[in-house]
């Protein structure tokens, strides 16, 4: 054979060689690292997932996740208000530490957050669905394909593109990742935000019949109504997980890609979102990771959304940042024996209304210090539109309401808060007042206390004039969008000024 043909052959076989040790190499790479999607749910309670009992929401898709990996019944959020959580849970941290812990305050650019991290040691990053963080964060994400829609003063319009589900990019997110790096997903689904619309734009697959309420809502005809369109786009969101899940395996990444699946606050609904009650800040919380998590298990330790940060960095073999509140759980992913907490945290602030209110949970019990008593528990704005707080307040003006259901309208509301969770999980019965608890309110006094000592947690020097009127839902002048940064509302009061809406019209 001629040597140009010899040296022609040898160099095709070393190029092969060193394409098919590239592909080795990556392969090598891809399984030391796993892959991480995660996924949040907007505005959807724990209990309204058919895996957490529920017996006629339809959640096909999620039920079969947490039977493939392990589902958490002792899961919490830091706070009950959107872009609070989901910037503390970008940031590690509690959202009095995060400098965004109003409603939607940006996270500062001097905040660091795990994305970045991932992102810096050569995972490949993206968001798809709802956003929410502020403009800094943004650059945290290769690919950010933001949902569009109009936060307009009367209700959101997410109609604008797509279904309104906010889960419409998602699987392009998935197929347009380079396929030679580890990567991070960040699946923000709309649903099961209000307003919800009765309309073709989501299917209806739930009647009035369907609905389970709890004790503090009346069954009228609206509430029910109300619930069941928001089943509909529980099972909206559902359908898109399972897509996510069939493109994983299409792709054949399952094995050693991790999927969480957790809300930023519980339901839109009277006396859960933006409040600290468990319909506010327990979550929904499935884990599926099939190279290390047994399937079908069942963790009931707590654990918090600050922790996610910490984890995620963990388990892509990063040194987790000093700065971050929350604990690693990933040994309890192989051991449900391990626990990393004996309480958990959470705090209201400014949401649509001025509040200030803070929580500390065990399994067995949960004390709520309501500082700003004098106000009352108004729901969000939104909620105040909606079909089921204008039956409440129908039903207020005719007497007909229960003890537990008036609640929302207390006014001065009780500074402190006792609930034996296990005997009262809808917490109805207040026992900081009952002497048989004297130990127990003292105990759960001082843990709140050492905790906000130790975060260094404390009353702002003035307040936030609401957003919204208590009693219709309709801006004020103080409604400002996009909402200006903690620092240009702190700069405004050492001035003495208060932001205004220049614009604002009676």
């Amino acid at each position: 054979m001629p040597s140009k043909y010899i040296i022609f052959f040898s160099l095709l076989f070393l190029i092969s060689c060193k394409s098919e040790n590239k592909e080795k190499q990556e392969r090598v790479y891809n399984s030391e690292k796993p892959n991480i999607v995660f996924i949040i749910a907007d505005d959807v309670s724990w209990s309204d997932i058919g895996a957490y009992g529920h017996p006629n929401v339809k959640t096909p898709n999620l039920d079969k996740l947490a039977s493939d990996g392990m589902r958490f019944t002792e899961a919490f959020l830091t706070t009950s208000s959107c872009s609070p959580s989901r910037t503390s849970i970008i940031s590690g941290l509690y959202p009095h530490n995060t400098d965004a812990e109003q409603l939607s305050w940006p996270l500062p650019d001097y905040k660091k957050t795990f994305v970045q991290q991932l992102k810096a040691a050569g995972y490949w990053t993206g968001l798809a669905g709802k956003y929410h963080m502020g403009d800094p964060v943004r650059d945290d994400f290769d690919v950010l394909h933001e949902m569009q829609w109009i936060d307009a003063p009367i209700g959101l319009d997410r109609r604008l593109k797509g279904d309104g589900s906010g889960c419409d990019e998602w699987i392009q997110l998935l197929q347009e990742r380079p396929k030679d790096k580890p990567f991070f997903t960040w699946l923000a689904s709309f649903d099961a935000h209000r307003p919800f619309y009765d309309d073709n734009s989501c299917p209806k697959v739930h009647t009035e019949d369907d609905v389970v309420l709890p004790p503090y809502v009346p069954g009228t005809d609206l509430v029910k109504k109300d619930y069941s369109l928001y089943y509909d786009e529980i099972t909206r969101m559902d359908d898109y997980i399972g897509k996510v899940v069939a493109e994983l395996d299409a792709q054949g990444i399952s094995d050693n890609t991790i999927i969480l699946f957790i809300a930023d606050n519980g339901r839109a609904f009277p006396r859960d979102k933006t409040t600290l009650y468990d319909g506010g800040i327990k979550t929904p919380w499935i884990i599926k990771w099939p190279a290390k998590i047994k399937s079908g298990t069942v963790n009931n330790n707590l654990i918090s959304s600050v922790d996610i940060a910490p984890t995620f960095m963990s388990v892509a073999g990063l040194k987790v940042l000093p700065e971050f509140e929350g604990f690693d759980f990933s040994e309890m992913l192989m051991d449900t024996s391990k626990t990393i907490r004996d309480q958990i945290y959470a705090e209201d602030h400014f949401h649509d209304y001025e509040d200030y209110t803070r929580a500390v949970r065990t399994k067995s019990f949960k004390y709520v210090k309501n500082f700003y008593d004098d106000l009352p528990d108004t729901p969000s704005a939104d909620v105040n539109r909606g079909r089921s707080w204008q039956s409440m307040l129908q039903e207020y003006k005719k007497g007909n309401l229960t003890e537990a259901q008036m609640k929302c309208f207390k006014k001065p509301r009780d500074k402190e808060e006792l609930f034996d969770i296990v005997a009262d999980p809808f917490e109805l019965n207040n026992l900081a007042f009952n002497a048989d608890y004297i130990e127990v309110l003292n105990e759960m006094r001082a843990r709140l206390e050492k905790t906000r000592s130790s975060s260094n947690d404390f009353l702002p020097k003035q307040r936030t004039p609401d957003d919204f009127y208590r009693e219709t839902g309709l801006p004020t002048k103080y409604r400002i969008r996009p909402r200006p940064s903690k620092a240009e509302y702190m700069k405004a009061m050492e001035e003495g000024r208060v932001l205004i809406n220049p614009d604002f019209k009676e």
